[in-house]
């Protein structure tokens, strides 16, 4: 079901503010669509064919207030991007809203730039993922099954010594020694107060670990608010940590406070926090430091009482070797270091996440759930999955749509036909959380060291084919070609991936879309390779240096 483009919904009972809001829509390009009160608003979301890209919801309404409006949207599984809207003073009613399920809030009155760029942050964060594309988080289901598989481990509790344990939360599949070992260390470190750093390649479900993290803490009743560092520019960036006072910059036309505040009491996760700018790194340090920071043109110092999780796909051995990130920082948020292994290190835990996500999509679509047969699933089984649990949902999720498994089955052919050989992973130990030595990439003789070599092309006609659409050869040589030559100027730019979007004419965003459509791995995560040994066939760029 495909989303109508540029949807917003406005709920809002005073309508002047109504009608200024679907003014400004209509100005930055967006439909706009108005409701009255809460219960009109819950009644156009129920009729919507698809949910839109935002929904702006004031706060302070009548009868169904904006809190009720916002509980009961995200109890019925609504999934599209809510904007909360508050007056100058309600920094409670903010936090009761994030808390809630709220994705960002504006602070009236608006300008139409401010709420441009409000509606575009949602969306990149929060878009649905499509069939085609590995974007959903993959680990944490939006629904519960109604009958959770047979290897999906139950919360449980156990005693030892001295200290509870509860094990795999029940919505999670882990059956692994790794991630079962993964698990336990999380129930170990829930309870205090440390920092910690989540390793692993993408869609493995670093986040997933972080929010469970969060719910086995004593801030669980508080605020998880999540960041990706990685999204936008590090002046934008510290403005959403920070908050910024009026009149800080350009557009700042109130105050806005930040992530460390909303997340008072509670949890702070950063996302890629290999991405951030090292000017942005030595504020974050103080922060860690002192427990307190300043907004952006503030005079105040404000206090920061947010538990700090931070995740990451880099080796941040490598980036401060590189100076791209502050080994003194580096020092403090690897206070408790969980490395997550990719899927293709723990296959047992593949039957169990197969049967859950046919459970979860077969109860979300018309078609129910589809029964698998041995074929498919042996070949899922085999399968790689170089986009880890998001690439497995995604497949398991396009087999219940569209009901066809000789379309999953030639796709899978083709992504192993079209991947280069995998490269050696990240040595764990047992519990799976220990990070790599700082000189992992030394500790192995180079004949040990897989490189990666050219996979030979898929065949133009698949074997056994009566009728061949031309269009579709057309798209999958494109898709190849983009592949190569994304992958080979990440190659020459060491993986800056700023430095290969800037000479590869596109933008930075786009490129990270494309680096995970395209299921592209920094080999410096997989194999720890030394920064001086470039990949067999391709010519280091003598212009580019390291970033």
């Amino acid at each position: 079901m495909l989303q109508p483009p540029n949807q917003v919904l406005v709920i809002d009972d005073d309508e002047a503010a109504r009608e200024i809001l679907v003014e400004l829509l209509g100005r930055i390009g967006y439909h706009a669509f108005a409701a009255a009160d809460g219960k009109a608003g819950l009644e156009w979301l129920a009729g919507a064919a698809a949910p839109p890209q935002a929904v702006l919801l004031d706060l302070r309404m009548p009868v169904l207030d904006g809190f009720d409006v916002l509980a009961r949207y995200r109890s019925e599984g609504g999934t599209a991007p809510v904007i909360a809207l508050s007056a100058m003073d309600e920094k409670e009613a903010v936090v009761k809203a994030m808390r809630l399920g709220a994705s960002d809030y504006l602070v009236k009155p608006i300008e139409p730039e401010e709420l441009r760029e409000a509606i575009e942050r949602c969306c990149a964060a929060s878009r649905p993922p499509l069939a085609d594309e590995p974007q959903a988080v993959a680990i944490v289901p939006a629904v519960r099954p109604s009958e959770p598989p047979a290897v999906v481990a139950q919360a449980h509790a156990s005693q030892r010594g001295g200290e509870v344990r509860r094990g795999v939360p029940q919505d999670f599949v882990a059956s692994s020694p790794s991630m079962l070992g993964i698990w336990d260390m999380v129930d170990r470190v829930a309870e205090t107060d440390v920092p910690v750093l989540i390793r692993g390649e993408s869609g493995v479900g670093k986040e997933g670990i972080a929010r469970t993290l969060h719910d086995r803490s004593p801030r669980r009743g508080k605020p998880f608010v999540k960041i990706n560092c990685a999204a936008l520019p590090s002046e934008l960036l510290e403005s959403e940590l920070f908050g910024h006072e009026r009149g800080a910059f350009t557009g700042a036309t109130s105050e806005k406070p930040g992530k460390f505040e909303l997340a008072d009491k509670g949890t702070i996760f950063l996302d890629e926090i290999g991405e951030m700018h090292p000017a942005l790194q030595a504020k974050l340090l103080q922060v860690l430091q002192d427990e307190e920071y300043y907004r952006v043109g503030g005079k105040r110092p404000l206090r920061a009482d947010a538990r700090v999780v931070v995740a990451t796909n880099r080796v941040l051995e490598d980036e401060i070797a590189r100076g791209n990130f502050r080994e003194d920082l580096y020092y403090r948020l690897n206070v408790v270091s969980v490395l997550v292994p990719p899927l293709r290190d723990r296959k047992e835990d593949i039957p169990g996440l197969i049967e859950h996500f046919r459970r979860k999509y077969g109860s979300k679509y018309r078609g129910g759930a589809l029964q698998f047969s041995d074929d498919v699933l042996r070949r899922l089984c085999e399968y790689d999955y170089p986009g880890n649990v998001r690439e497995l949902e995604n497949l398991v999720r396009r087999l219940v749509v569209l009901r066809d498994e000789k379309f999953v089955i030639d796709e899978l052919a083709a992504a192993i036909s079209r991947r280069p050989a995998m490269q050696v992973p990240l040595a764990s130990g047992s519990a799976g959380g220990s990070l790599p030595p700082a000189n992992q990439g030394l500790s192995h003789p180079p004949q040990a060291v897989a490189v990666a070599r050219p996979a030979a092309p898929a065949p133009v006609v698949p074997m056994g084919a009566e009728t061949v659409s031309l269009k579709e050869i057309a798209r999958q040589a494109a898709l190849r070609a983009e592949r190569e030559a994304i992958s080979a100027m990440l190659a020459r730019t060491n993986w800056n991936k700023r430095k290969a979007a800037t000479r590869l004419q596109i933008s930075y965003k786009a490129l990270l879309y494309k680096i995970k459509d395209c299921g592209l791995t920094d080999p410096r995560i997989t194999a720890g390779l030394p920064e001086n040994l470039a990949p067999l066939g391709l010519v280091p760029d003598s212009t580019s240096g390291t970033a």
